[in-house]
């Protein structure tokens, strides 16, 4: 029997400020890790390689793939920016990653199919919970149809594939990251994992194609903006763990001994909010509008008339479980309410619509979303409201470009000024300024006023000094 070994490689933290920090990859490897180590579930042994620079990475992966057995399996989960270049190809960025130096400070496609491809194990799967988004790179050329699959499929390989998004909260009065904690889609693998629930065919075991089918299911079900992708040309199939409920579980068993109660939290809820580029520039404060569950004010959330009376239900004794499952009487709560509340139906909630003031930081781009604490859905029941989440989409301007942290405009200006020099006004976002033309400019030179255009926004929520407006002659 051969060896079972996984390389986690997590990159959230980037020395360059074209990179947005991500929260997510320092949990998704702890998270994964301690369920793939554990010896009743998935008995890998597991090497962690976090926040590391590109030729430590590419290091690391050639060593795994070195002198191995054709009876080895070998999971390889990658957590991080995914960018492409002008010509397609894509790259995992590292801790250094400059988005102008890809091949020599990332990890290219192209080496971790080289090294997959040499590999004599018959038996690799690929986990890559990357953002592909040409939005996090300013000027990067857009990944909508990122090709992942094609650059990195090959025969005894399985890949499971999702993107993702950089979040932010806005929180007091600045901006900052957000608490470490696994994205959704590592979230869905370890779920599958530690509770068995990936286990399709009840067979005590979870294979890839079955993880799959649970990552895909549980995405869709939570509602996540993002579709996982699969490819596999394994030699057989390939079982990643045991079923093992047991040890870890994730729902802690209702008490026999009262009454479950309903209150449950809300939903999250995601809009998305156009933001011109002068706003995305200078920052701003929007309303935006939404319609979401509220508490209902006739009942308090409780769901019950004023006289009514909430009992245990029978059918399960107020546990809220037949036969391992949610109570179809009390739709698992372990209550009836037998006079429901006339106003939200015994629902705790009623829709209705209202307004929001969301604090727009300076810097800002496109996929860039601000969350809103328990702004989102109200829970049944009266129970906690979910989060709102903002989703920043960037306008075009009808005079101004955005290029990274530099602003570019075009101006016309008297001939007799391009001649002989002289001052004008130009109008900027910071107002107007008086720019000073010097004799004998030609057509298509470039004045450069530094400092008026955008701030480079950090994921720790600091604004940094911002970038030039660069401005084209013309007459």
């Amino acid at each position: 029997m051969g060896v079972r070994d996984a390389l986690l490689i997590a990159t959230g933290t980037y020395s360059n400020g074209r990179l947005a920090g991500l929260r997510s990859p320092a949990a998704d490897v702890v998270e994964l890790a301690g369920v793939l180590a554990d010896p009743a579930i998935g008995w890998f042994e597991t090497r962690q390689v976090v926040d590391a620079p590109a030729h430590q990475a590419m290091r690391a992966i050639e060593r795994f793939f070195r002198n191995r057995g054709t009876d080895d399996l070998l999971v390889l989960h990658i957590s991080c920016h995914g960018v492409k270049d002008d010509d397609g190809l894509l790259y995992f960025a590292c801790a250094d990653t400059d988005p102008d130096l890809l091949a020599s400070t990332s990890v290219p496609a192209e080496f971790l199919h080289a090294q997959m491809g040499r590999c004599r194990a018959k038996s690799i799967v690929l986990l890559l919970d990357c953002c592909f988004s040409g939005a996090f790179v300013p000027g990067m050329k857009a990944t909508a149809g990122v090709d992942a699959k094609e650059q990195l499929s090959g025969y005894g390989r399985a890949v499971l594939m999702a993107t993702g998004r950089t979040e932010y909260a806005w929180e007091g009065s600045r901006l900052r990251e957000l608490d470490p904690e696994p994205s959704r889609f590592t979230e869905a693998i370890v779920h599958g994992l530690r509770t068995g629930e990936a286990d399709r065919d009840g067979d005590g075991r979870v294979a890839v194609d079955e993880l799959y089918e649970h990552v895909y299911e549980r995405l869709r079900e939570s509602g996540a903006k993002q579709t996982p992708q699969w490819s596999s040309e394994l030699v057989h199939r390939v079982y990643l763990a045991n079923r093992a409920i047991s040890l870890q579980p994730e729902r802690a068993p209702k008490s026999r001994t009262r009454p479950q109660r309903r209150a449950r939290r809300g939903q999250d809820v995601l809009i998305m909010v156009d933001v011109p580029l002068r706003d995305a520039v200078l920052g701003a404060v929007d309303t935006v509008q939404v319609e979401t569950p509220v508490t209902c004010e006739e009942c308090l959330g409780l769901g019950t008339a004023a006289d009514s009376v909430v009992e245990r239900c029978a059918g399960c004794g107020g546990d809220g479980l037949r036969d391992g499952e949610d109570c179809g009487t009390c739709d698992g709560f372990g209550t009836l309410i037998h006079d429901p509340c006339q106003v939200c139906a015994g629902d705790g909630r009623v829709r209705m619509r209202r307004g929001l003031t969301v604090k727009i930081p300076p810097g800002v781009a496109t996929g860039m979303r601000i969350r809103l604490s328990e702004q989102g859905e109200v829970g049944l029941g009266g129970g906690p409201a979910g989060d709102l989440y903002v989703e920043i989409n960037q306008l075009p301007d009808d005079r101004f470009e955005r290029r990274d942290t530099d602003l570019h405009c075009t101006t016309r200006i008297p001939v007799a000024i391009a001649r002989k020099g002289g001052i004008i006004d130009l109008d900027t976002f910071d107002g107007t300024r008086k720019v000073r033309i010097p004799h004998g400019v030609k057509r298509g030179s470039l004045v450069r006023l530094a400092g008026l255009g955008v701030p480079l926004l950090r994921a720790s929520g600091k604004v940094e000094d911002r970038g030039d407006l660069m401005v084209t002659l013309d007459w």
